[in-house]
């Protein structure tokens, strides 16, 4: 039975993939900063351990209860709607921490024990806005795109060692409490030069004509882990697949 470590699954993505793979039959690591054991149902085949990616000591204490790890799923990240003018580097610091450094430390903890196997996979989630430029998510969108770059170029050094790593681009999901989580971030990032602008970035969000469900994330990522002919780059939601179509054109 193959083994999964999930970041980031107290909510949203993060519970929907581990609660996915437990429904195929697979170990599941689901890892959160402040662990839950009512989120998921109780299974032998589940184990819950903390996990603060931002934290080198807690990543290796995570990384030694885990023990061997078939698929490293990337997932814990944070946001924030804000103009560059009006956001504080301690948050931009703060982001780039988790999204990005915390993915590559994560990956890096990884890697030696898939390099002396000759197996395994790294799923990184990032997200579409890297495909189409958004105002007021400058940075976010940038810790993003620092991850595909980071995954397409480990891609091709870990496959000389039998190792795979894939990318999973997912829409904008209005139904998780990813816009929950990133409003306290959003106290002072806007100026009010930026107030028109901000005003119709967020009835933009209103539109639910083509968005992204937990599920369709859960099914890419899936794939990534599962298909050794899955292409680097997956697009996970109607809006993303959408976006992505539009960005090969």
């Amino acid at each position: 039975m193959k083994t999964v470590l999930i970041t980031g699954c107290s909510s949203g993505f993060g519970l929907e993939i581990a609660s996915y793979f437990l429904q195929r039959d697979w170990q599941v690591i689901a890892t959160m900063r402040t662990p839950r054991s009512d989120l998921l149902p109780a299974s032998p085949h589940l184990r819950i351990l903390p996990l603060d990616v931002t934290s080198a000591a807690s990543i290796a204490t995570a990384i030694e209860r885990a023990g061997p790890i078939d698929v490293l799923v990337n997932n814990a990240g944070i946001g924030a709607l804000a103009a560059v003018e009006g956001q504080v580097m301690t948050q931009v610091r703060e982001i780039f921490e988790t999204n990005t450094l915390g993915s590559i430390a994560m990956t890096q903890a990884v890697i030696p024990q898939m390099r002396q196997r000759g197996a395994g996979v790294i799923v990184n989630l990032t997200s579409s806005v890297t495909l189409r430029s958004l105002p007021l998510l400058a940075v976010y969108t940038a810790s993003k795109a620092a991850m595909n770059a980071f995954t397409e170029s480990i891609a091709i050094e870990l496959a000389s060692v039998g190792v795979q790593a894939r990318l999973v681009l997912p829409g904008r999901a209005p139904h998780t409490r990813f816009g929950e989580n990133a409003r306290p971030r959003m106290e002072g990032a806007i100026p009010p030069a930026y107030d028109a602008l901000a005003a119709q970035v967020l009835s933009q969000f209103q539109d639910h004509a083509q968005i992204t469900h937990a599920s369709d994330v859960a099914a890419a990522v899936w794939q990534a882990a599962t298909d050794t002919a899955a292409p680097m780059r997956i697009a996970a939601g109607a809006d993303a697949v959408e976006w992505m179509r539009m960005a090969s054109a």
